[in-house]
């Protein structure tokens, strides 16, 4: 027999030995939670019963089934004696229309919500044990690309991964996350069972979630307590816990890592009007590829795209916005480009590097061959510079038993601090190395990728596109009306082009 079954016996039997009294309902909920009314339906039920005079009084088992919370306790059961409505509780022996009832409710209401919090505590330790342990819960409902298998670990599903890596190209490709989420909207890719729709807000969090590359930070949230019932994100209240490894990948490393710049590079970006002074920087647009890449060769400000519109005919073209903005104040001799001659020219320019002629094919190798000696012996320095932090940290364990020995040795306090010290440099060190290493490794595999993406059209392009110049172009400076100046991404390589 369940508990709501023998409720249900046991109030009838007392409502038989009444004959005066008539059950208007039986109210009990499932065992979520006592400290909040929001998830209560039952007892939400029964107090709507009570506002519309359907019940006039209310026998509960104990005060701790009717509620946790000792402010809500207190506020319903004034709100249901001002409609004269009593409760009775059975196992306190307390009856709400009593004199002394409020004073015994505020006390055993204070007891039940102090058991609440003391199993909420235990419940949160137990959590960060586990944690702490690296065991790490998924959320499948509202996380796509992983199920669970069989052995009870995340496995991936294709269909999802292969959403997941289309996310992450087309951001590194130049979309926005706005743009991304209209895509998928439109060719009608699914979402995690849990999401509604695609947003930005959905494309970030997959961009940003570390799970993709294997790995797992835990604790990023917390619940402040049982009773507000509050998530607050983590920065650095609690600790926190990265497991690497924890499970399949679906995003390589370096990929992610390049996301993760890209975010950097487009979110230090400023707007592009600024009032107050020279703009030097253009705020990232998914929309045209050169808002961000088309630049003042006399000011070093972005270029602006602009209609012009004379005798009914319209015309887009490129100007310098400081020029649009401030006159001839601080740039005097910016050229208005174009738009149809400047993508020709780029155009021009890009069919030139994918053929790929000897002097860019040589800059590349030299830049290959740079980004993969570079990790090699920082690998050796790394190496070195780990033993070296173990037998400080040897030396230094040693040091202390002698300094905790004879505490009034000030030579051996100082030596002691000399070590921590030197220990304090060689991991600060350690941490650059790693972040070069990774950082030369991530150029590498850009300089890779580039290279395949010549080799997929080295028999060039027909027709402008947008995407192609946000792979292959890292910045076009306008010289003058006639010229600009063309970087390739990842490279050191210029090649000047004339429009016309």
């Amino acid at each position: 027999m369940n508990s709501y079954t023998a409720q249900k016996a046991y109030y009838s039997q007392k409502i038989e030995e009444t004959p005066d009294w008539e059950m208007a309902g039986l109210f009990a909920d499932e065992g979520i939670t006592g400290t909040s009314m929001k998830k209560r339906k039952e007892f939400n039920c029964m107090i709507t019963a009570c506002k519309r005079g359907r019940i006039d009084l209310i026998l509960t088992k104990s005060l701790s089934r009717f509620a946790r919370n000792t402010v809500d306790c207190l506020e319903i059961v004034r709100m249901l004696k001002a409609r004269g409505i009593g409760v009775i509780f059975e196992k306190e022996n307390i009856n709400t229309l009593t004199v002394s009832s409020e004073f015994l409710i505020t006390l055993f209401s204070g007891f039940a919500q102090a058991e609440s919090e003391s199993l909420s505590t235990n419940v949160g330790l137990g959590i960060r044990m586990a944690m702490k342990d690296g065991k790490v819960n998924f959320h499948y409902n509202t996380m796509l690309g992983y199920r669970k298998g069989e052995d009870g670990k995340p496995e991936i599903v294709p269909e999802e991964a292969q959403v997941i890596r289309r996310i992450y190209q087309r951001y590194l490709d130049g979309c926005s996350e706005g743009q991304i989420a209209k895509e998928l909207d439109r060719e009608g890719t699914p979402t995690a069972k849990g999401v509604k729709a695609w947003s930005h807000q959905v494309v970030h969090s997959i961009l940003c979630n570390e799970k993709y590359i294997g790995d797992a930070l835990l604790q990023k949230t917390y619940v402040t307590d049982c009773i507000n019932k509050q998530v607050k994100k983590n920065n650095g209240e609690l600790p926190q816990y990265y497991i690497e490894n924890n499970h399949p990948a679906i995003i390589p490393r370096n990929i992610y890592q390049q996301v993760r710049e890209e975010m950097t590079r487009r979110a230090s970006k400023r707007k592009v009007m600024q009032k107050s002074g020279k703009t030097e920087q253009g705020k990232y647009s998914g929309k045209y590829a050169l808002s961000e890449k088309l630049i003042c060769g006399e000011c070093g400000t972005p270029y602006k795209r602009c209609t012009w519109a004379r005798n009914g005919e319209k015309r887009i073209v490129w100007r310098c916005i400081s020029r649009l903005e401030f006159g001839k104040k601080y740039c005097h001799e910016s050229p208005t480009m174009p738009e149809d001659k400047l993508q020709s020219a780029i155009l021009t320019v890009l069919n030139r590097a994918a053929r790929q002629n000897s002097e860019f094919h040589d800059e590349v190798l030299d830049i290959v061959c740079a980004a993969k000696c570079g990790p090699q012996d920082s690998t050796v320095d790394l190496l070195a510079m780990e033993r070296r932090l173990e037998e400080l940290t040897e030396q230094q364990n040693r040091l202390l038993d002698r300094v905790l020995a004879n505490m009034a040795d000030t030579t051996l306090t100082d030596q002691l601090k000399e070590l921590a010290d030197e220990k304090q440099a060689l991991t600060d060190a350690i941490s650059a190395a790693k972040a070069d290493a990774l950082r030369k490794a991530n150029q590498e595999s850009r300089v890779e990728e580039f290279r395949e993406f010549i080799a997929q059209n080295s028999q060039g392009f027909t027709q402008y596109d947008d995407e192609v110049v946000r792979k292959m172009v890292e910045r076009i400076t306008v010289i003058d009306a006639e010229t600009i100046l063309v970087r390739l991404r990842d490279s050191d390589v210029e090649i000047e082009q004339t429009v016309c």
